[in-house]
């Protein structure tokens, strides 16, 4: 007798026979058998269909962000219940995946990654006012063979544009449970927690509508000669090159290809690739759905189009956008100072309560008083100290992107990127660098030209990421007068402002010459729907701006910390003999000559000369004084150039090693917290009494800055994305280049401009 014919659930649960054995915790249906207790539950959807905003809802602060195995596509995970976990997959319009993120999410789906098990329910989040494109990617979802639940967000903006969804009857149609929900105000967010829990571990839902005649005729054909049925094989035939195929043909014989592409010529012969037949005839099915579950009434223009009349207006929309970034770049920069300026207390509070704990001791002035008060806090805190800066970016970035406007500003910047080779789809990736360069590159996996993937990859560093704040500032409060033009332009804001569109503008003709000469090839075409405006919801952004600002804190405790400790053993060592017994007898002569006030101060000054004295002759000062002639040109002396080799590891080590490097030289005045620092380079001098740091010289700084590719984890992802050392490489060496040139040239023209 001939054997049965296996099903996709049976491919499945061979996958999951290379774990080790299970308990079956099924209620019925056809889904797998999972590990242990725990349930999986994937949350999947269209692009801007408030997908994360619903899996924030669910999960709140249990979250837990990495990398799939083997991809660098995030991975962003949550507890539902101690035995439910939620999965949060990329975006995506259809099954048929194009993009690493959508292949991804496919390849989940269908149990066919890395050896983890399909999910135990899919809930698909659809935007209730275009019901009918989402009802595209719900169809197929339904097809995979797994419980699923239809969530229908932003209900609200469907009811103000006219659209009333009658979800019964659509639940009834599709055959899954439909829940409406307004995720910002959280509103059927209970009731698609309890649909959830009372989902897991049910039935699968049968598909309600069949495929064209001709694909079925081929797929019979398909399934007869190999055994297999359902789900996969239908996708493996429509769907050329795509995880489903990919799935089959490592189990099947290697005639599987051949006779896939036979089947498709003959669908073919119909006048129609498989693809294009299947499109047509969902499409025609869901508008059946549609107008049978959906009413629309008459309304006046939507207060979206009106604001879109606007905002992305062919003249007005760019400088409406300048205008905007502008406006949230000024305020990073004048909102946060009292909060640095707590936290900088707060750090010299730590310090100075170390010294007390030492004082009086006989490790009093000894080298673990200097790792714990100049290495440890002074260089962790002269990083922190910029955390409100961090956290009011990730602020606004949050705000315009829920609200909408992220959308659109993509779609005003796809002209200007069209003049360089690029496109709209290279914008967010881009947009995404200015909190971190390393999400941005990672968020170019969602343009399908590689050319223009790589290209957008090599400028994403230019943008002035977070790690760059604490640098532009320090040197802007230190040395940029702080004054209003026409009353109420802030001098320091706009030259803050001005460190951004250096890396903007260096960027545009990079790439232009990047896709006119090394990746060279047609422009690929953008196609964005933009979704409609909303009340951005408080709940998503406080997790937004949580998560990101952990990320800040949590390097500040590890590389930030670990280049201070570095740099401070650098800078503290060796201690000379020679030099304690000259300022020991230094100290001796002035105590036998002077007394009282006049006593005290030269006793002070041999201490800060010694403490110089010791810098100058450590393994930094030698190192420094060595490189010195290498950044002399850009107006730096050696501190400023160690510093910032010091800084390639993360940028934002210059300004905790530059703290060090001032602390151990006892570079200090009275003030506290960031004004301390400020005080020190301000006072810092060359051999001839001149200023080390003046106005040139913090432009110079801050051009090299802005320009340089400083962030090992970003080369790393470069790295993994490309999977070749060669862009990396080639990235720090030209941005390092580049860097340099702008730097000089910034010294130089300021030198001959200001004297």
């Amino acid at each position: 007798m001939r054997p049965a014919r296996r099903s996709d659930g049976d491919r499945a649960a061979q996958l999951q026979a290379l774990d080790p054995p299970v308990r079956s915790e099924r209620g019925g249906g056809r889904g797998l058998s999972v590990r242990g207790p725990v349930r999986r539950v994937a949350i999947i959807g269209n692009p801007n269909t408030g997908k994360s905003s619903i899996f924030n809802s669910l999960t709140g602060l249990s979250q837990r962000v990495g990398n799939y195995p083997g991809v660098t596509v995030e991975k962003k995970t949550g507890t539902l219940t101690p035995e439910i976990e939620l999965i949060d997959l990329p975006g995506m319009y259809s099954l048929a995946a194009h993009s690493l993120d959508e292949l991804l999410a496919a390849r989940v789906l269908l149990g066919d990654h890395d050896g983890e098990p399909r999910p135990d329910l899919v809930v698909v989040i659809a935007d209730a006012t275009n019901l009918q494109r989402n009802l595209y990617l719900v169809t197929q979802v339904i097809e995979v063979g797994l419980p699923t639940i239809l969530v229908l967000n932003m209900i609200d903006v469907a009811e103000r544009a006219g659209i009333s969804v009658n979800t019964r009857a659509l639940s009834r149609l599709i055959g899954v449970p439909v829940i409406p929900t307004v995720a910002h105000r959280r509103l059927g967010v209970a009731e698609l927690r309890a649909a959830i829990l009372a989902s897991v571990g049910t039935a699968a839902p049968a598909p309600r509508w069949e495929m064209p005649e001709a694909i079925r005729s081929e797929l019979a054909k398909l399934e007869e000669r190999f055994d297999r049925t359902g789900f996969l094989m239908a996708r493996a035939l429509i769907d050329e090159g795509g995880p489903a195929e990919a799935l089959l043909a490592r189990s099947l014989d290697g005639v599987f290809r051949s006779a896939l592409a036979d089947s498709r010529a003959r669908i073919r012969e119909s006048g129609m690739a498989p693809a294009a037949l299947e499109a047509e005839a969902r499409h025609r099915w869901i508008a059946g759905a549609v107008a049978t579950t959906v009413r629309r009434r008459e309304s006046r223009g939507r207060i979206t189009d009106r604001i879109d009349n606007v905002l992305v207006h062919r003249f007005f929309g760019l400088p409406i956008f300048l205008i905007v970034m502008s406006a949230v770049f000024i305020s990073i920069f004048m909102w946060a100072v009292p909060f640095m300026d707590l936290i900088g207390g707060g750090f010299d509070f730590l310090g100075e309560s170390a010294r007390r704990l030492f004082a009086g001791t006989s490790l009093q002035g000894g080298a673990l008083e200097s790792l714990i008060v100049d290495g440890a806090v002074a260089g962790v805190g002269g990083v922190l100290v910029f955390l409100p800066q961090i956290v009011i970016l990730f602020f606004f970035i949050a705000i315009l992107d829920d609200c909408g406007y992220m959308a659109r500003a993509a779609f005003i910047m796809d002209r200007i990127f069209r003049s360089v080779g690029l496109s709209g789809m290279s914008f967010i990736p881009l947009l995404s660098s200015f909190a971190c360069a390393v999400p941005g590159i990672l968020a170019t996996r969602t343009i399908g030209n590689t050319r223009e993937r790589i290209t957008t990859i090599l400028i994403a560093p230019f943008m002035s990421c977070s790690a760059r704040i604490p640098v532009y500032s320090l040197m802007i409060a230190a040395f940029i007068p702080a004054r209003m033009i026409a009353g109420f332009l802030p001098v320091q804001g706009l030259v803050f402002v001005s460190m951004y569109f250096v890396g903007i503008l260096a960027a545009i003709p990079v790439a232009l010459l990047v896709r006119r000469t090394l990746l060279r090839g047609p422009r690929s075409t953008f196609l964005m729907e933009l979704p409609p405006y909303k009340v951005p919801n408080p709940r998503s952004v406080f997790l937004r701006i949580v998560d990101r600002s952990r990320t800040f804190v949590r390097q500040a405790g590890t590389i930030i910390f670990a280049m201070s400790i570095i740099v401070w053993a650098l800078g503290y060592f060796p201690r000379s003999p020679e030099v304690a017994a000259t300022y020991d007898r230094m100290r001796s002569e002035a105590a036998g000559e002077l007394s009282g006030a006049t006593l005290d101060d030269r006793l002070a000054s041999i201490d800060k000369e010694e403490a110089g004295a010791y810098v100058r002759g450590s393994a930094l000062g030698r190192m420094g004084r060595a490189i010195e002639p290498l950044v002399r040109p850009l107006g730096w002396d050696w501190k400023i150039g160690m510093a910032t080799i010091a800084s390639f590891p993360a940028r934002e080590v210059i300004v905790s090693t530059l703290n060090i490097i001032y602390d151990l030289g006892k570079e200090t005045d009275e003030r506290t917290g960031r004004e301390a620092l400020i005080g020190k380079l301000m006072s810092a001098r060359w051999p001839d009494g001149g200023h080390v740091f003046t106005i040139p010289v913090a432009f110079s700084i801050m051009v090299f800055f802005a320009l340089c590719c400083q962030c090992g984890a970003t080369l790393a992802a470069i790295k993994r994305e490309t999977n070749s050392w060669r862009w990396p490489a080639f990235t720090f060496l030209y941005m390092t280049v580049l860097a340099y040139l702008g730097a000089f040239a910034t010294y130089r023209i300021g030198s001959a401009v200001l004297g």
